[in-house]
């Protein structure tokens, strides 16, 4: 008898260990702690400054304290250049129901804002918050959206093509007309180079597979072509730059990543570092320290000058004769 209740407590105190093993394995299954949050991104399509931004964007929440895989769940969806992909992510990633929203460019910051209006949403990478209707206004946004803006110094990058080029006649501008911050950015351009006393040849691609097209007609009547940051060109920055060089065409583009890719040089932005301000953004809304309504639209705070050396000398251009303007 003594030797049935010995196993029998044995049993029990073996069942009550696996119970409470059970329970703790349950406890971490559920999502660790009430602390964890969540954050779905969308972006439209992949390419260098884009991607630059999103990575920039974990940085900036990890610095402070939001840690992907640790007390942070990251939900990203990339559109690839697809529009109808759109709406479908997004309908995704709202009923999803995340602490924070991510729109990475205009395309997928409008998108997001089409599904809800409650959940707190940041853009980055967008050119102008008030014409795409995320905002209010800059200083007050007003509303669940608000974010980094990627204006960038036109006037300058054009002074820096002029100073590349000082006897250039005819300038070619290139861009997606269905990308509204494009044309707000060209028309900045163009006005910039009529203001020089310098003639705009303006030329558009509505995807990438015109991008080469478009690229080899303008060099051929142009001394220069400048291109905002677009998207579509953005994705085909490599494809241009080859052109380029055929042509010995400089090209300034709107952001350091597309000069990278194949452009010459820009007066531009350090999308990284733009992202990056985002996630500090962010970061302040998940620990309830400030709401989007309330949060003003923030300027890169980090410009700079940046040559291609490879295209430079492609183009039998001294690059330390570059110089910001």
């Amino acid at each position: 008898m003594k030797k049935k209740l010995v196993v029998l407590s044995i049993v029990s105190a073996v069942a009550l260990l696996a119970l409470g093993a059970c329970g703790d394995g349950k406890k971490a299954d559920n999502g660790t702690n009430s602390d964890n949050k969540k954050i779905g991104v969308l972006q439209p399509v992949e390419h260098g400054s884009l991607d630059a931004a999103f990575e920039g964007f974990k940085e900036g929440l990890a610095d402070n304290g939001f840690k992907d895989g640790e007390n942070l769940t990251i939900e990203y969806s990339n559109a690839q250049n697809d529009q109808a992909q759109l709406k479908s992510m997004s309908e995704k990633l709202v009923k999803g129901k995340p602490d924070l929203l991510l729109g990475i460019a205009t395309p997928a910051a409008q998108s997001l804002l089409n599904e809800t209006t409650d959940i707190p949403i940041l853009v980055t990478a967008v050119t102008d918050l008030v014409s795409a209707k995320l905002v209010k206004s800059d200083e007050k946004p007003g509303g669940n959206v608000t974010g980094t803006t990627d204006i960038v110094p036109i006037d300058k990058q054009i002074a820096l093509l002029l100073s590349i080029v000082p006897d250039a006649k005819t300038v070619g501008i290139m861009y997606n007309a269905g990308e509204a911050n494009s044309k707000i950015q060209a028309d900045m351009a163009e006005k910039a180079l009529k203001d020089a006393g310098i003639k705009a040849k303006v030329l558009t691609a509505n995807s990438t597979n015109d991008v080469q097209q478009v690229t080899t007609s303008l060099a051929k009547d142009v001394d220069a072509i400048y291109i905002p940051t677009d998207n579509t060109f953005a994705s085909a920055a490599a494809v241009i730059g080859e052109v380029a060089k055929e042509h010995k065409i400089p090209v300034i583009a709107g952001s350091i990543e597309q000069v990278e890719e194949g452009g010459l040089a820009t007066v531009g932005i350090d999308y990284k570092s733009l992202g990056k301000q985002t996630g500090v953004m962010a970061a302040k809304i998940l620990k309830g320290e400030a709401k989007p309504a309330d949060m003003p639209v923030e300027k890169a705070k980090n410009l700079e000058l940046f040559v291609n050396k490879d295209m430079a000398k492609a183009l039998d251009i001294d690059p330390d004769t570059i110089k910001a303007p």
